[in-house]
């Protein structure tokens, strides 16, 4: 859901069905063979305006008696849900990129612009065009106001993969057939920042506990044998904030395309772009809350849970962890194919199909530098999810399929009118969805045109929009909403129904030109 969003005007007004039909020099990235349709020397600006809205809904559903703990699940003064995040509404539209070397940027709040850029060459006569290109092929990122309900999945984070150099070139085989290659040279980060809270059957036990022992009094009935009073802890408390942000700042791939227009009125296109293994690094930190501390000093200073600690590993009460985080990832390869015919003089049209192998991330797996107490808790739990140095958040994230379909009508021999339609396939399976990536089974609507200002400049512009609905029934998806005792990694709003919305606006304009 994240490609192929902020590259080129003309292909997001052709609903991305450009394969037979690439958009000037950012050929380099949806067919390189297009490349020798370039002649002579040009250089290439884009610049896409994007509004991106993100709302969810966490709403407590009928029955909603969470863990089936008597007195945990409603307050006993107002008979309201204790959950604050229950029957509550998360909105932002605060768009974020990530800065190589910096992290997560936040933009001012309103419309973000993501710009692209490219040159190309070819001598007179020569059957080879060659040609570079500035372009980010995948981009998503947004933040969160402090307070809003949606901050436990994330309050900010980015995923942006930035193409800084892309040497290509495209050679002419003859009248009919064009070929061509590149090599992509890409920046890869990923960051995120959120608050962290666990709502799950022990520590209900724990928050009952503590009502039992008066801890509000300040007396330990059991100490030294067990204390549990030195900090307020329960499933709907924060336990801290987490922080994670790794990059790849070398990320080599390679694109390879062909083209065949056997008449005039006909073309055909493919192109194959490689996938890039990763070996991402960078820093974490964690920032635990004063009760979160408190309650575990506390229990190690007694007799039972000092015992219990050392058999099970359990926290010691440390207010901050941070070190170094390595995550192997695999940017996806991709296939597109796709025809362009003129069915009348005034008019062509265009579709497409596109194959991502979205299956490679089946899970995030971070490998810490050293042991981390939350870690050490989550793994007697969850063992398949986490050791001592080590997190697994699964994804099972599934092959994506798209199919484009685009029409231009050509009103003039300077003006182009076009639209598309791209219907784009959820690569989330319905039992991994979550709140930080909303994106379910879309379809991606868009218009646009061409305007030859003059013999060698060529001006297109687009309008897109986009949208996105996907709802998540309580204990459907273990990576949002489960209440089993195992469910741990990571389930901030346990029990709950959860809706989430996405809507993308996009506005583009082009100035490419001979020089």
């Amino acid at each position: 859901m994240t490609q192929n969003l902020t590259i080129h005007p003309k292909a997001l007004a052709l609903g991305n069905a450009v394969t037979a039909d690439p958009p000037g020099i950012m050929a380099v990235h949806y067919n390189p063979a297009g490349l020798t349709k370039l002649e002579g020397r040009q250089f290439e600006v884009n610049l896409m305006g994007i509004y991106m809205d993100i709302d969810a809904d966490f709403t407590a559903p009928k029955g909603y008696e969470i863990f089936g703990i008597d007195g945990l699940e409603t307050d006993p003064l107002t008979g309201e849900q204790r959950d604050p995040i229950a029957n509550s509404h998360s909105h932002t539209n605060n768009v974020a990129l990530y800065v190589p070397g910096y992290g997560i940027q936040k933009l001012p709040k309103g419309p973000a612009l993501a710009p692209s850029a490219g040159i190309s060459v070819q001598s007179p006569g020569s059957k080879l065009t060659f040609a570079n290109a500035f372009y980010m092929p995948m981009a998503a990122g947004y933040y969160r106001e402090k307070e809003d309900p949606g901050r436990y999945q994330p309050k900010a984070t980015a995923l942006q993969r930035t193409t800084y150099l892309a040497p290509t070139v495209g050679y002419e085989i003859n009248d009919e057939w064009s070929v061509g290659a590149g090599v992509q040279i890409s920046h890869m980060g990923v960051a995120a920042d959120q608050y962290m809270r666990a709502p799950n059957m022990l520590l209900g036990v724990a928050e009952v506990l503590q009502d039992a022992f008066n801890c509000e009094t300040g007396d330990e009935p059991l100490a030294p044998w067990l204390a549990l009073c030195g900090g307020n802890v329960g499933p709907w408390d924060d336990i801290g904030a987490l922080s994670i942000d790794v990059q790849e700042t070398v990320s080599p791939n390679y694109s390879l395309g062909v083209m065949w227009e056997p008449t005039d009125w006909f073309r055909w296109g493919a192109s194959y772009t490689s996938e890039a293994d990763m070996n991402m690094k960078g820093s974490f930190a964690i920032e635990y809350t004063e009760d979160w501390s408190g309650f575990w000093q506390s229990v190690n200073s007694s007799i039972i849970g000092a015992v219990g600690s050392a058999i099970l590993s359990l926290p010691s009460g440390a207010p901050r962890e941070s070190g170094n985080v390595s995550l192997n990832l695999t940017y996806p390869q991709h296939f597109q194919t796709g025809i362009s015919v003129d069915v009348h003089p005034k008019l062509t049209l265009n579709a497409d199909v596109g194959w991502t192998d979205f299956s490679e991330w089946d899970a995030l797996n971070f490998q810490f530098d050293r042991n981390l107490e939350f870690l050490n808790a989550a793994r007697i739990l969850s063992p398949d999810n986490a050791t001592p140095n080590s997190l697994r958040l699964p994804l099972g994230f599934k092959d994506q399929w798209t199919w484009g379909f685009g029409m231009e009508y050509h009103a003039s021999s300077r003006l182009d009118l076009r639209a598309g339609l791209e219907i784009r396939d959820s690569v989330i399976p319905d039992d991994q969805r979550q709140v930080m990536a909303p994106f379910g089974d879309t379809k991606l609507y868009s218009v646009g045109l061409g305007y030859r200002w003059d013999r060698d400049t060529q001006i297109d512009m687009n309008l897109s929009y986009l949208h996105s609905v996907e709802e998540i029934p309580a204990n459907s998806s273990c990576n949002v909403n489960c209440t089993g005792i195992t469910n741990i990694i990571y389930n901030p709003y346990a029990g709950l129904d959860v809706k989430t919305s996405l809507r993308v606006v996009m506005a583009g304009l082009s100035f490419r030109t001979r020089f």
